[in-house]
Parts: C-alpha cells; sequence; structure tokens
C-alpha cells in the first residue's frame, strides 16, 4: 500500500459540498472543529480575507484549501461576480488529522497549473451547475476524488518542505514512514528504520529530523498516540488498544499518553 493511502484508511477525510453557484457579498466562514474547507472557482474574482485579515485577489480558476479550521472570509466581485464549488471537510475520528495538520492554513494553487486537478475540476463544475440525475452523489464523490488529487499534487511536486509531508515525499524516508503507518504495534529499533531508508543509523536520525522535524523514535510515538486516539473513539477497550499500537498492556500506554497529552486515555476519552 502506498503512503497516502494508509493514512487515508486510518484518517478519514470526507467532503460535503454546501454551495454551487454565483456567490454575492461576503461569506464568512467560520471555524468548526474537526472541519477544513474547500473552495473551487470556476470563473469570475473573489478577495479572499484570512485570520490575519491579510487579503489575496483570485481572478483565475483556481482551488484554495484550508485544511484545518481557520476563519476566513471570501468577498465577491460586483464586475466579476465568482462561480464557485465549497465544500466543508469533514475529519470523521474527531481528533486531530496527520496530513491536515502537516499542510499550511491555506493551499492555493491555478487549476491550469496541474492536468489532473484541472480535469476533475471540469468534470465536477460540468456537475455541480446542470441539473442531472444523481447530481449531489456525483458532486461529493468528484469533490472527494479533486481533494486526493489535491493531496497528490502536494507530494509529487514537494511543495511542503519540512513536516510529515516532506517525510512521504522523500524517496528514502518515506519508506519508513510507510513501514512505521502500516505497523505501528512492531518494536522498531533505528537500526531496523536505517536499513529500510538504505542509509546509516547516524545518517538515518539526522536526515529524518531535519526532513520531519522530530526524530524517528519521537515520531512514531506521535502516530501510535494518534492511532490510538481513533481506536478510543471506537470504544475499543484500552488493552486492546495499547497491544494495537505497540505497548504491553494499558498501563505502558497510559504512561505515554500522560507524558505527552498530561492525562490518561480514559481521561482524554472523557473531554473528547
Amino acid at each position: 500500500m502506498d503512503q497516502l493511502s494508509v493514512i487515508l484508511q486510518r484518517f478519514s477525510m470526507n467532503t460535503s459540498v454546501f454551495f454551487t453557484g454565483n456567490l454575492c457579498g461576503i461569506s464568512n466562514f467560520n471555524k468548526s472543529p474537526n472541519q477544513g474547507h474547500l473552495h473551487l472557482l470556476r470563473n469570475g474574482e473573489l478577495t479572499l480575507i484570512d485570520e490575519q485579515g491579510k487579503s489575496l485577489l483570485i481572478n483565475e480558476p483556481a482551488v484554495l484549501y484550508v485544511p484545518t479550521p481557520h476563519t476566513h472570509r471570501i468577498i465577491a466581485s460586483e464586475d466579476n461576480p465568482p462561480e464557485l464549488v465549497c465544500a466543508n471537510i469533514i475529519y470523521n475520528e474527531n481528533t486531530s488529522n496527520p496530513i491536515a495538520d502537516a499542510l499550511p492554513s491555506l493551499l492555493l494553487f491555478k487549476l491550469n497549473d496541474c492536468e489532473k486537478l484541472n480535469q476533475t475540476a471540469q468534470w465536477l463544475f460540468d456537475e455541480a451547475f446542470h441539473e442531472r440525475c444523481g447530481r449531489l452523489p456525483m458532486i461529493e464523490s468528484l469533490t472527494n476524488i479533486f481533494l486526493i488529487h489535491t493531496l497528490r499534487h502536494v507530494l509529487d511536486n514537494n511543495i511542503i518542505q519540512h513536516g510529515l509531508l516532506a517525510g512521504l515525499a522523500h524517496p528514502y524516508i518515506s519508506t519508513v514512514l510507510l513501514a512505521m503507518h502500516e505497523a505501528p504495534e512492531r518494536q522498531w529499533g533505528l537500526a531496523e528504520m536505517a536499513e529500510l531508508a538504505l542509509m546509516s543509523r547516524s545518517k538515518f536520525a539526522d536526515v529524518f529530523k531535519r526532513t520531519v522535524g522530530q526524530s524517528p523514535g519521537n515520531y512514531l510515538i506521535d502516530w501510535r498516540i494518534n492511532v490510538a486516539k481513533v481506536l478510543l473513539k471506537q470504544n475499543k477497550p484500552v488493552a486492546v488498544v495499547a497491544n494495537t499500537v505497540g505497548y504491553e498492556n494499558g498501563s505502558a500506554l497510559a504512561r505515554v499518553f500522560r507524558k505527552k497529552l498530561g492525562i490518561s486515555p480514559k481521561q482524554w476519552l472523557e473531554k473528547n
């Protein structure tokens, strides 16, 4: 399995289209827990205002991807009203999403810069702006496909230079990340990870930290905690969750939770 599929299987990202058409006036998008936004501009002109009050004028077909909860506003041009498809991005596990958390607060791509993005966007626009049988499920499906193409574009073009997505784009570090993501229960050692990356232990540790931003051991702990959160939300027993993510028992998992989060797994679950 590839590095992106493994994460998307464990941490789902689904879209829900809530607007298609010509936008008028000012639209405010507030923070909603575990939710981002996707705005596809077909034509027209708009101004995006971010949380810091910075403005960005967009007047050609583009995708505006706000992966995590961030307040923003879209101001439609009166002379050249924008035609848009807007969707919420919903993280169903009610926990943080590793991919979304690894992205900046806003990504902006011109549709003409990527053939796959442009092609999928045109299919989506064609469905969104015509009344056909099965229109709603079709635009929902196409929006989910568009989101995956967006993530592929980020990885294929090394757009993120630091963090998880930079690691997934790295030709050797990605092999180790994929292995850890697929089998968090294994007792990974530095020598084994370095061998997978075709590097010496010292070089691997250095390259991993410079690329991902933390040591391999710390990343593994964070990944295990993220997976554990999803399993806890599924009402799995703490002992089962602990074994699934590589710890002998619930007490060992609780120690890791307290060290990283300051609370036990049960306390975290009560708060979430």
